[in-house]
């Protein structure tokens, strides 16, 4: 049996992975993350883009979050479904939207009846004083909601000294 030396198989190993990137194959994965996300800047907006014309229902959605904080930088907030998530009745969506972010929907989870309750706990940015609301899509299509004014002290969303609002903010995970 014959060995190749080390420097021999890095050098081989090198010039396969210089072809592999130089053939375009590589770019291939990329191409996902080709297309822009488009992010409605209206809270309004933000709303249609996920619900269409869907106008949510007051209850069976609890919003637990602080009506009050100093910073909003890190706020906790607690998305509960009253829900049995069965497989014939189920939360399919969560998604959360704070009309006073650069980003409106600043979060989005998806569900299924094998996540054993329809509960989210995560913590949010926010730029100001202002409405956050939390939407659940159900299994039958149905929209349910519940919404928190919450009183920032200092706003985390800012880019400058002078508190001018920034584009960027928020989280999309889905």
């Amino acid at each position: 049996m014959r060995f190749i030396p080390r420097r021999a198989f890095l050098r081989v190993l090198g010039l396969g992975a210089a072809a592999f990137a130089a053939s375009g194959l590589a770019r291939l994965g990329s191409l996902a993350w080709a297309a822009p996300i488009e992010v409605p800047a209206d809270p309004a907006e933000a709303m249609r883009a996920v619900l269409g014309n869907a106008r949510p229902t007051k209850g069976k959605v609890v919003l637990d979050m602080p009506y009050i904080t100093e910073t909003g930088t890190s706020v906790p907030i607690t998305v509960k479904v009253d829900s049995p998530m069965t497989a014939a009745d189920h939360v399919t969506e969560i998604h959360v939207f704070a009309d006073g972010n650069p980003v409106p929907r600043i979060a989005s989870f998806t569900l299924g009846p094998r996540a054993g309750k329809a509960e989210i706990s995560t913590r949010v940015r926010l730029a100001r004083s202002q409405r956050v609301t939390a939407v659940a899509r159900l299994k039958d299509g149905s929209y349910w909601s519940d919404m928190r004014e919450i009183n920032v002290a200092q706003g985390a969303c800012v880019d400058d000294d002078e508190g001018t609002l920034g584009s960027a903010g928020g989280a999309v995970l889905k």
